[in-house]
């Protein structure tokens, strides 16, 4: 398994005979290197997006119409998407897409996230997009759970006990989201990660510029502080 950080929220994950894009922010983010849209979205067989805000799902029609990827996400949201002309599934939080057959079959599982969702990146008042949510992503032995942007919930507790992840890709960066002090609490107090990939970090000011205060909160070679476009192999 490949996990590779896109900067910001956006990762590419190569699991099974899959190449999951999540929240593919290509265009105008500022820390994705444009000219290599290329790799960052080769193969891709399908996109998941964990909300509506921009700097989450800006570019998510472009991509999808290069890659030919289907996407799935919130319900609301894919009506927006799919009146564009985009090849989208809708699903709520509990339900499971299934990609591939038997053992290289890779299942995920919508749950919950704190937060808000919009479409915010268009003229005009935002636009209501359904709930935000997150990701169990199941396949080759491994759970990896994408936070979404969030902050603590009580759910991580039944989340742990029933999904078991091995793998959180957890936002960390404060303001808008859990910082790297709330994202270590999460690790502590409900999870078993045996690694954590923090994001939604160091893309703004608003951020937090380094990822210090949760490498130093958990065991050694639990974090790893991702580069872009490089990728962690599991």
């Amino acid at each position: 398994m490949k996990i590779t950080w896109l900067g910001h929220s956006g990762f590419r994950i190569e699991i099974a005979d899959q190449v999951l894009l999540i929240d593919p922010w290509i265009k105008g983010n500022p820390a994705f290197p444009e000219e290599r849209a290329d790799e960052a979205t080769e193969g891709a067989t399908a996109i998941f997006l964990t909300h509506g805000h921009g700097d989450h799902a800006s570019t998510t029609l472009p991509v999808a119409r290069s890659t030919d990827a289907m996407i799935y996400c919130i319900h609301e949201l894919s009506i927006i998407l799919g009146a564009e002309g985009a090849q989208v599934t809708g699903f709520g939080k509990g339900g499971t897409i299934t990609l591939g057959e038997g053992e290289d079959a890779v299942k995920v599982t919508m749950v919950n996230a704190v937060h808000s969702s919009s479409i915010d990146f268009k003229d005009g008042a935002p636009q209501y997009a359904g709930q935000p949510a997150g990701f169990m992503i199941s396949g080759e032995g491994h759970t990896i759970y994408v936070s979404g942007d969030t902050d603590i919930m009580a759910d991580m507790e039944w989340f742990a006990d029933l999904h078991r992840p091995d793998i959180g890709l957890l936002c960390a960066g404060g303001h808008y989201t859990m910082d790297m002090t709330r994202a270590a609490y999460v690790c502590q107090k409900f999870f078993d990660f045996k690694t954590v990939i923090p994001c939604h970090w160091g893309t703004f000011p608003l951020l937090a510029q380094s990822c210090d205060e949760l490498v130093y909160a958990l065991e050694d070679g639990v974090v790893q502080v991702p580069e872009v476009l490089v990728p962690i192999e599991i």
